[in-house]
């Protein structure tokens, strides 16, 4: 069964939309949200390759590229909105089915 989704997740069939709680910039523009599309087997193992066995850098990488955003952009969030952002992308990829 699986747990309701926190109120600052949004879930779709493309991807997941994070709330934060509060503004950031991204790319050089304001919001107020971040959106993960699904990863790839590919994007993971790409994250990892260029993190050189570093798990934090890894993760940094890989929510960078899913949110099509610089890792120095995501550096600066708040880290209660990069918990968000854990949370967010640990939805994304569960499986429903268990």
């Amino acid at each position: 069964m699986t747990k309701p989704l926190p109120k600052f997740l949004t879930l779709t069939d493309a991807g997941i939309t994070v709330r934060l709680s509060r503004p950031t910039e991204l790319n050089g523009v304001q919001t107020d949200s971040i959106r993960l599309r699904a990863p790839t087997v590919r994007d993971v193992r790409a994250a990892s390759t260029t993190a050189a066995g570093d798990e934090e850098q890894a993760e940094l990488n890989l929510f960078a590229s899913l949110a099509e955003v610089a890792t120095k952009d995501l550096e600066g969030l708040a880290v209660k909105d990069y918990t968000r952002l854990q949370t967010g992308y640990f939805r994304l990829v569960q499986d429903d089915e268990v």
